[in-house]
């Protein structure tokens, strides 16, 4: 089986396809500034020169039929004719409360879509585009749709709830949703299996540490907490989002600074962050340059990071009531020996010690935990592309 996994954004269309006989990736490419002037596709087939098609795309309709161009392409594609493409798996931001695991997409499912997009406007709008335009180009083809909020449904109320009028969760859906989830739930799974432990019987903390970052505890494999909430704007300090602040800060700001609710909006999702203490970039590799040359609001920001990402670690800890391994991933997770190296700096008191030369390395799962070290301490790469794959592939053979 062949799988074409889909990730719309609001411009953007990432694919990949997927031979599920070896799960190996078959081709991958992004699809740019869709409905922009500039668009451009850049293919990249296995084994083959990548390929970059700088061509105007209307809209995602369009950009799904370049990337059907491409991958039956004589000179550049992987697949004969489309016939060979046997399902597609989307990518789904949110799913609210109405999907706790990966569906076939009907459309009673587009319908709980619609409803959900009042709760992800930048991103379920874009999802229901690549379903509906794959409708169009390839009907027929089933769909499965993978949502990156349903591997924390399993969350307890506890965790989910806020402590505000109870009637907002009731009429409006105000709670904790979470995201990342897919990510979370991979590595917590390829964790267990470094560990030679089954998941239903492992304590694990996933840190998903990108621009955008959070915090799983997935106990016996289950999410019960993150740090991500109503949306990805809580928990971490982030690229350009602000985390956790005092509710009070925002409506003091909007008085003193005459804003409006979309101002205040865009300063805390894409003017804060690192980015906001710094100044100087959202890109960690740009801050810890500025910081190794002595710019202290840099050196500032690495440190606000990296106190923030311990402190949420040792709180789950507390909630799963002891922890057997902690895992790092994503752009930063995976590639920052010295985040990795300074956050479990902090966790000294749970036993943490950490292998300075494995620690040093990248590119690979491995673990970075000293052998003396009362948890274990891994960087697994995530895949969230090959979730969605063999969810897809076994919702079709059931």
């Amino acid at each position: 089986m062949n799988v074409l996994v889909l990730n719309c954004g609001s411009s953007s269309l990432k694919y990949q396809l997927i031979n599920m006989n070896d799960e190996s990736v078959m081709a991958k490419g992004l699809c740019e500034r869709i409905g922009i002037e500039g668009s451009r596709l850049k293919h990249q087939p296995q084994g083959k020169e990548d390929v970059i098609f700088e061509e105007y795309m209307e809209d995602h309709s369009a950009a799904i039929k370049m990337v059907l161009d491409a991958l039956v392409s004589p000179e550049c594609g992987v697949i004969k004719s489309m016939k060979e493409i046997n399902a597609i798996g989307h990518r789904v931001v949110h799913g609210g409360e109405y999907f706790s695991g990966s569906v076939i997409i009907t459309q009673e499912v587009k319908d709980a879509l619609v409803k959900c997009s009042e709760l992800a406007p930048l991103h379920n709008p874009a999802n229901i585009i690549g379903i509906e335009a794959c409708e169009k180009t390839m009907p027929g083809i089933p769909q499965v749709g993978v949502f990156d909020t349903a591997f924390h449904q399993t969350m307890p109320e506890r965790a989910y709830l806020y402590a505000i009028p109870y009637e907002y969760y009731e009429k409006y859906g105000i709670r904790r949703y979470g995201f990342h989830g897919t990510s979370h739930r991979f590595v917590s799974e390829e964790a267990a299996k470094m560990m030679d432990r089954p998941l239903d019987q492992s304590k694990i903390i996933t840190c998903h540490l990108g621009n955008g970052g959070s915090i799983c505890a997935v106990r016996y494999g289950k999410s019960i907490d993150t740090t991500m909430g109503f949306t990805p704007l809580e928990g971490l300090v982030m690229g350009t989002r602000s985390g956790d602040v005092d509710a009070s800060v925002v409506t003091f700001l909007m008085e003193k600074e005459n804003l409006t609710p979309k101002q205040m909006d865009e300063i805390l999702n894409k003017k804060s962050g690192v980015l906001g203490i710094s100044g100087v970039s959202s890109d960690f590799r740009d801050i810890e340059s500025a910081s190794e040359h002595g710019n202290p609001r840099a050196e500032a920001a690495l440190d606000i990071f990296a106190y923030k990402v311990a402190k949420n670690i040792g709180s789950y800890a507390a909630a799963m009531n002891g922890v057997d391994a902690i895992v790092f991933t994503a752009g930063l997770g995976e590639n920052s020996g010295t985040t990795r190296r300074v956050i479990c700096d902090y966790l000294g008191y749970l036993g943490v010690h950490i292998d300075s030369y494995n620690n040093s390395l990248r590119g690979k799962a491995m673990e970075i935990s000293a052998p003396d070290s009362r948890i274990r301490v891994f960087v697994i790469p995530t895949n969230e592309e090959l979730v969605i794959a063999r969810d897809t592939k076994e919702l079709l053979d059931k």
